[in-house]
């Protein structure tokens, strides 16, 4: 049996490893935003990524948003037609996407298909000794395969985001308009009048862009830091996921909190 100062040494010794791991995935960022700079040289770089990072996820954010905004229409319209309020179904769904579900779907969508792609290409290019081999070619690993990778997710998340939002009202308007037979000018003319463009659409696009930090630094930390054996892949990619979706809401409430507080 262990006693008790073994289990709180192994608690002591897992602590200490988390903050130093922290530590490292710190100087990590600092190591990556400067490699970025790096790119003003070679564009093309982040152009294939940008590609394989943004374009690849447009189908999944399309049919999620959709989907969103057409749940959203239905759920108002039967919250609203019992106060006579149908009409602010444009509204509400137009707030809710801009100010909450558009940043934080997306950037669950954008955690769960990319951020797991990039952990899993660089962990597989570390497993293969390509980080090495690059090094030994004298070529800096963090500006050819991290940096373009890092800020291919920080550019294609607001993008992304946006098209969500964009794509969720349109599907509202399909059910409140098409289906549930909603004055069509009542649906846009509302959105258009209590839609604040500071307010609404520029703390979404905040809040995107900070999801898109975190995302993609997580993405990138843990392929570059994972043990490069199989079974150390999949736990970087699984961790790449949790680690960003807990981050994600997280990080929801804090801005939350400190954009729309009186």
């Amino acid at each position: 049996m262990t006693g008790p100062m073994d289990k709180l040494q192994r608690l002591g010794a897992a602590t200490l490893g988390s903050f130093a791991r922290l530590g490292r995935a710190g100087i990590f960022l600092l190591q990556v935003i400067s490699s970025c700079l790096s790119l003003l040289a070679r564009p093309m770089l982040l152009v294939k990524q940008l590609y394989s990072v943004g374009v690849q996820t447009l189908i999944i954010i399309v049919v999620a948003g959709l989907f969103v905004g057409m749940v959203m229409s239905l759920q108002s319209y039967y919250a609203l037609v019992d106060f006579g309020a149908e009409d602010s179904v444009g509204v509400m769904v137009a707030l809710s996407l801009l100010r909450e579900l558009g940043p934080v779907v997306t950037a669950l969508l954008f955690a769960g298909r990319a951020g797991s792609a990039l952990t899993a290409e660089i962990g597989l290019m570390k497993a293969t000794e390509q980080l090495s081999g690059m090094e030994m070619m004298a070529v800096n690993p963090m500006q050819r395969v991290v940096a373009p990778r890092f800020l291919a997710g920080v550019i294609s998340m607001p993008l992304l985001a946006i098209i969500f939002s964009a794509v969720g009202v349109f599907g509202a308007y399909l059910v409140a308009v098409q289906l549930l037979g909603l004055d069509s000018g009542a649906f846009w003319s509302q959105p258009q009048d209590k839609v604040d463009l500071y307010l609404d659409l520029y703390n979404g696009i905040i809040k995107t862009v900070v999801f898109g930090v975190v995302v993609a630094w997580i993405a990138v930390f843990e392929g570059y830091d994972c043990i490069p054996t199989s079974e150390g892949l999949g736990q970087a990619t699984t961790r790449t996921v949790v680690y960003s979706s807990l981050a994600i809401l997280f990080l929801d409430f804090i801005l939350t909190a400190l954009m729309f507080a009186k």
